[in-house]
C-alpha cells in the first residue's frame, strides 16, 4: 500500500489496543488527523481515564545525500514534513508495519502494544546494503492530556529525569521513554498542529506538543535494529528492556493475535473475513479496574463501556467465539450494578462517580444476553447466580421503575422519551424522543419474559406469572403495532391519555423478527423484511429512517447539532445488519438462495475492513450513496453483530 498524495494517505487509519481501554492509533502515513490519535494513549483507570502521552515519533534519517524526514504533520496552510513520499508500503495484517526507503536505506517500522499494559513499542529494522554513512534521529512529541481535550500554548509544564537510554517524563501522569539508542535531553515546543477531522466536526483542532529530547543511532552495518518504548510501567520493568526483550514482547503479541485468528468455533472453515472479525472483536474486551472484572468498551476512540452496547455485543464477542468465562464476568459486572431493575447505561469516565441508568432497553438486552449464554453453555449454575437480577428487572418493569418505565394494563411497556438507543439530544431538544410504547422495546420485553420463564422453569421456579404476562404482551403487540397499510410495524405508539401511532419507517421493527422469541405471524414478518429491504437496506447496514420521510437526513456532516440531527434520522448503522440477516435467514430459511444472498450482503463491510480504519468496522455510514463512513472508527456492536450473524446465520453454526 503506497500513497503518493497526502489526502489519500490520511483517508485510512489504523488502531491497536491493549485490553485496558488504551490504544495506539493514527493514519497509515503517520499524520495525526484527530485529537484522539497517538502512539500511547494510556487508560489510567481501566477502561477509562484515557490520557494521550506519546503523540508521535519524528524520524530523521541523515545521510551524505542530506536529511530525509519520515514524519508527516499538518500545519496551517501546509504539510511538513512530507514523509509519506518515502513510504513504500504499509501493512496491518497483524500490527502496523511501515516500510520507508531513502538514499538506498530501507527502514521497517513496526508498532505493537503489550496486552494488559499501557506500553507501546516502536521497533525499527534498518537495512543499509551499501553500508552508507548514516544516522537515525528520533524525536518524541509528547503530551499529557485527556483524549477529549487539546493543549494550547505552552500551558503544560513538563519535567524529566533522563539518562543515556531514556527519560522519565512527569506531567499529568508519569511515563517513560526508553531505547537502546543514546538519549539526549533537548526541550522544545512544536506549535500549531492541525487535526483536520476535528475541524470537519466543528471542534477545536489546533494543538501544541512538547519535545523533551531525542534518540540517535549511527548506522554502520548492513543490518541493525533499534526501538523506542513508551510505558507507564515501573522502573523495575524498564531494566529488563533490551532488544531481546523487545523481540520477545512483539513475538508474544503476534502469537496472541494468531491464536485469536485460529481459535476453533466448532467445525467452521475459517476465511479471511472471519479472521479479521475475530481480531477486531478481541479489541473491545477489556478489564474494568473498579470491579476487578471484564467489560466491553463500546468503541474507539472515545466511548467507554456502555450497558446497551455491551449487552448487544456480548453474544458476538464472547458466545460465538467460545469466550464463556469472559461472558460470565461481563454479565456479573452489570448484574452487580443493577438498580431498581435497571443496569447501567454507562459507567462514568471518573470511576468515583455513580453509573448512569437512563435507558429502557439495556436491562432487556441483559436478559437476552443471559438467555443466549444459557443456550450456548447449559450453565444453569451461573444463571442461578444472576437469577435475582433477572427477576429484579422483570418485576420493576411490570410494576414500575425510574423514567416512567412500567408495563401498562395491556402488557406493553411504556416509558419516557430519550431512553431507547435512538437517544440523540441537543440541549433540550430531543431529536428522536419516542416517548410512549416503542416497538423494539416491547419486542425485547416479550423476548425477556419468555427467556426468563424458560430459565426459571429449568431452575424449578414458578413461572406462570411470566408466561401470563408474555401472553398479554403478545396479543396487544400484534393488535396495536401492526400497520395494515404497509404490512409492517408502527415505530412507536402512544401511552396513557393519548392516541397516536408513529408510522415512520425505521429499523427498530426488525427486532420483532430477529429476536429468539417473537410474536408475529409469518406474513407480517415477511412484510417487515420487505419494507426494511426496500427502504432501509444499504451495503453497510440499515438506515435509521426511510429516505421518503421528510425528516430524513442522508449525510452525517457539520457541527454537533447538525450531526446529532442526522444520527438517527437516516444515518446507516452496521450493527443493525446483524438483526436483518438473522431475521431474513429465519423467514426465508427454505429458500436455497438465502445463504448466498446473505453472504453477498457482507461484501460491503468486508471491503470496508480494508478501508477507513483497517481491520475493523466503523460506527456509522451516510444514508446517501456512496455511504461514507463516520463516527467512531471502530465500534463494538458493529463488529459483534456482523460476527454473530456471520457465524450463526450464514455459516450455519447456530447453537440453539
Amino acid at each position: 500500500m503506497k500513497f503518493s498524495q497526502y489526502n489519500e494517505g490520511t483517508s485510512r487509519e489504523w488502531l491497536i489496543t491493549n485490553g485496558l481501554g488504551g490504544y495506539a492509533s493514527s493514519t497509515v502515513i503517520g499524520a495525526n488527523t484527530r485529537k484522539y490519535h497517538g502512539l500511547l494513549v494510556a487508560s489510567i483507570k481501566p477502561p477509562v481515564e484515557r490520557i494521550l502521552l506519546l503523540s508521535s515519533l519524528d524520524e530523521e534519517l541523515y545521510t551524505e545525500d542530506g536529511v530525509h524526514k519520515l514524519a508527516v504533520h499538518k500545519y496551517p496552510g501546509t504539510v511538513y514534513p512530507e514523509g509519506y513520499k518515502y513510504l513504500n508500503d504499509f501493512n496491518a495484517d497483524t500490527m502496523p508495519d511501515f516500510i520507508y526507503s531513502a538514499a538506498g536505506i530501507v527502514i521497517r517500522k513496526s508498532i505493537a502494544m503489550v496486552h494488559g499494559e499501557n506500553t507501546t513499542i516502536v521497533k525499527y529494522d534498518i537495512e543499509n546494503a551499501g553500508k552508507k554513512k548514516a544516522s537515525l534521529k528520533i524525536l518524541p512529541l509528547i503530551n499529557s492530556r485527556s483524549i477529549h481535550h487539546l493543549t494550547n500554548g505552552s500551558d503544560k509544564i513538563f519535567s524529566q529525569d533522563s539518562d543515556e537510554n531514556g527519560t522519565l517524563v512527569k506531567g499529568y501522569t508519569e511515563f517513560s521513554l526508553i531505547s537502546n539508542m543514546p538519549y539526549q535531553s533537548d526541550e522544545h515546543w512544536y506549535y500549531d498542529f492541525e487535526y483536520e477531522v476535528e475541524l470537519s466536526r466543528g471542534y477545536p483542532f489546533r494543538e501544541n506538543n512538547f519535545n523533551p529530547g531525542y534518540f540517535e543511532i549511527e548506522i554502520n552495518d548492513k543490518y541493525c535494529s533499534c526501538f523506542v518504548l513508551a510505558t507507564t510501567e515501573s522502573a523495575a520493568y524498564l531494566k529488563r528492556t533490551k532488544m531481546q526483550r523487545i523481540n520477545e514482547l512483539i513475538k508474544k503479541e503476534k502469537e496472541r493475535i494468531k491464536k485469536i485468528k485460529t481459535s476453533k468455533i466448532n467445525n467452521i472453515n475459517y476465511d479471511l473475513f472471519l479472521q479479521k472479525l475475530l481480531v477486531a472483536g478481541d479489541s473491545f474486551i477489556v478489564n474494568r479496574k473498579s470491579t476487578g472484572s471484564r467489560s466491553i468498551i463500546a468503541g474507539y476512540h472515545w466511548f467507554g463501556d456502555w450497558g446497551r452496547d455491551t449487552m448487544i455485543s456480548l453474544p458476538g464477542l464472547t458466545l460465538v467465539t467460545g469466550r464463556y468465562e469472559e461472558a460470565r464476568s461481563i454479565l456479573s459486572t452489570f448484574a452487580a450494578s443493577c438498580m431498581n431493575g435497571l443496569i447501567p447505561n454507562n459507567f462514568p469516565e471518573n470511576p468515583a462517580d455513580s453509573p448512569v441508568y437512563n435507558t429502557v432497553d439495556a436491562s432487556l438486552w441483559f436478559i437476552n444476553a443471559a438467555g443466549k449464554y444459557l443456550d450456548y453453555t447449559d450453565d444453569l449454575e451461573f444463571i442461578e447466580k444472576i437469577w435475582s437480577t433477572i427477576m429484579e428487572i422483570v418485576d420493576n418493569y411490570r410494576y414500575g421503575t425510574d423514567y416512567g418505565i412500567k408495563m401498562d394494563d395491556d402488557g406493553l411497556i411504556e416509558h419516557f422519551g430519550q431512553l431507547t438507543w435512538m437517544d440523540a439530544k441537543v440541549g433540550d431538544w430531543e431529536v428522536t424522543p419516542r416517548k410512549g410504547k416503542a416497538c423494539e422495546i416491547n419486542a425485547l420485553w416479550y423476548n425477556a419474559l419468555i427467556y426468563a420463564a424458560d430459565m426459571g422453569e429449568k431452575l424449578g421456579k414458578d413461572v406462570s406469572g411470566l408466561r401470563n404476562s408474555a401472553k398479554m404482551t403478545s396479543e396487544s403487540f400484534r393488535e396495536k403495532f401492526h400497520n395494515p397499510e404497509l404490512n409492517c410495524l408502527y415505530d412507536c405508539i402512544s401511552g396513557h391519555g393519548e392516541d397516536w401511532k408513529d408510522a415512520s419507517i425505521r429499523p427498530n421493527q426488525i427486532f420483532a423478527v430477529s429476536l429468539e422469541h417473537t410474536m408475529l405471524p409469518l406474513e407480517i414478518e415477511k412484510g417487515i423484511i420487505n419494507v426494511v429491504t426496500e427502504e432501509l437496506l444499504t451495503p453497510y447496514g440499515l438506515r435509521t429512517l426511510a429516505p421518503s420521510d421528510n425528516k430524513y437526513i442522508g449525510l452525517y456532516r457539520g457541527n454537533t447539532e447538525e450531526r446529532d440531527s442526522a444520527y438517527h434520522n437516516g444515518t446507516v448503522w452496521p450493527w443493525l445488519l446483524g438483526s436483518y440477516v438473522t431475521a431474513y435467514a429465519r423467514v426465508f430459511k427454505d429458500n436455497p438462495e438465502t445463504k448466498t444472498k446473505l453472504r453477498d450482503l457482507m461484501k460491503g463491510l468486508e471491503e470496508h475492513m480494508d478501508e477507513s480504519c483497517i481491520g475493523t468496522i466503523s460506527e456509522i455510514f451516510d444514508g446517501n450513496y456512496p455511504y461514507e463512513s463516520n463516527g467512531c472508527i471502530s465500534q463494538a456492536w458493529s463488529v459483534a453483530e456482523i460476527l454473530r450473524c456471520y457465524v450463526e446465520d450464514i455459516m450455519e453454526e447456530n447453537q440453539n
